[in-house]
């Protein structure tokens, strides 16, 4: 099960630029969505060989100052009920502020582990002021400097330390699929649709303390586990910040399965939400199927399919090669189309190509289409080989893979996609010296 850590506190302490220094980022978070602060809240970091997934409250708390109080709360109460440990961020320039005794009082309610990360201690003497945030009535506190690293090693330490640790389930060896999405899409409908038929099949597998669901699903020769987070139906009726709520929701489920199926409201298209968990679908290497719900309540002709299918792979470009099916849940329609896409996706997935069988076929590509030269070099594809990865990646060997361009990549990673069917999987193209 992953892990995940929240950076919580008032605006303006440092929590993106701890954030940055945690997931070794700088600009990368915010290029790869679209473009503001606000969106940046999700990375991966590893310390100790422990991977875990930190996530950033920051720029969630909008407005002026009078609703900052309510923001801040909220965002808090969302990341102690989704988190595993709550790091706390202090700025030591300014003290101890209102917002602060705020969320201070909240987290000393929580039963997860808190630590306190005094930011900005880069002198001596800002190390003796920081010993004034125990006021606060938490026990363990950090000096740090988050923009120039002194004493996140220490910080680290201590939040690998005290990560819960993940009872093991019995585990199968069989697919796990997430079903994932904005609030109202229509998941708790789909995943109902999917086990309610017949309940004795259904086995609920003891997660972890964090309440993950397993459920099996085996019939109509199908055999997997479903993943959902649970609670998520009986959300309805919290009115938070649904687009951060719904995002943390996501992390845990993506995380623990092989194949996603985003489910998008076909009455409201793709939304900026929809693409950010289809993001954190293409940041964590999973599968995808997209499900377009409510197709019932859509007035339709001969080219609204078609017009629906092109709209969402421009929204969701580069990435476009991934089955998209046409559902609707409260009428079971395509129900089970969805479950054999998903299923497609995860054999696409797993998919090895014999090391001869992939020189046979590619040296045969790069011959007719060879790479172009730079600076009057000239590139020499040698051999090919997958690489044993959870997800399809491939080394081209050859003589200078510093020269091989993007584009090229592209290209070759297209005709891996034509000849062997790698719909709805991300592909990995990499040069390596031969």
């Amino acid at each position: 099960m992953g892990n995940i850590a929240a950076i919580v506190g008032r605006p303006n302490v440092g929590k993106s630029t701890l954030f940055n220094r945690l997931t070794e980022t700088r600009t990368a978070i915010v290029n790869e969505e679209s473009g503001v602060t606000r969106d940046r809240i999700y990375g991966k970091s590893i310390w100790n060989g422990l991977d875990f997934s930190v996530v950033d409250t920051g720029g969630y708390a909008i407005g002026s100052d009078d609703i900052f109080e309510e923001e801040i709360r909220k965002q808090v109460m969302i990341a102690i009920e989704e988190a595993d440990v709550i790091l706390f961020m202090l700025d030591v320039t300014t003290g101890i502020t209102d917002y602060d005794e705020m969320v201070a009082d909240i987290l000393r309610k929580t039963q997860k582990k808190v630590l306190m990360v005094a930011n900005k201690v880069d002198n001596p003497e800002r190390l003796a002021e920081a010993s004034y945030f125990y006021a606060l009535g938490l026990e363990e506190m950090f000096p740090v400097s988050s923009i120039n690293g002194s004493g996140t090693g220490e910080l680290l330490d201590r939040l690998v330390e005290v990560f819960p640790s993940a009872e093991s389930i019995e585990e199968l060896d069989i697919p796990r699929f997430a079903i994932v999405g904005r609030p109202n899409a229509g998941k708790s409908s789909i995943v109902n649709a999917f086990i309610g038929e017949d309940r004795n099949i259904v086995t609920p597998i003891s997660g972890t303390t964090r309440d993950s669901i397993y459920t099996r699903y085996n019939k109509f020769n199908h055999d997997f586990y479903l993943v959902d987070t649970a609670g998520v139906r009986k959300k309805s009726k919290v009115h938070e910040d649904l687009e951060f709520y719904s995002v943390m929701r996501a992390i845990r489920a993506i995380e623990n399965s092989d194949v996603c199926m985003l489910m998008v409201d076909a009455t409201r298209g793709v939304e900026s939400q929809d693409q950010k968990i289809f993001q954190l679908i293409q940041k964590n290497k999973k599968g995808l199927v997209v499900l377009i719900n409510k197709w019932d309540l859509i007035e339709k002709d001969t080219m609204t399919t078609k017009k629906f299918e092109e709209e969402i792979r421009s929204k969701f470009a580069p990435f476009v090669d991934f089955p998209i099916v046409f559902t609707s849940v409260i009428n079971k329609q395509r129900i089970h189309k969805a479950l054999e896409m998903a299923v497609e996706v995860y054999e696409n997935k797993t998919r090895k190509i014999p090391t001869s069988k992939l020189n046979e076929a590619m040296q045969q590509v790069v011959s007719d289409n060879p790479p172009p030269s730079t600076k009057g070099k000239y590139i020499k594809i040698k051999y090919i080989m997958q690489l044993p990865t959870n997800t399809p990646a491939f080394a081209f060997f050859c003589n200078l893979p510093q020269y091989v361009r993007d584009p090229y990549k592209r290209f070759l990673e297209n005709k891996l996609r034509k000849m062997y069917d790698f719909s709805g999987v991300p592909v990995q193209i990499f040069m390596r010296k031969k």
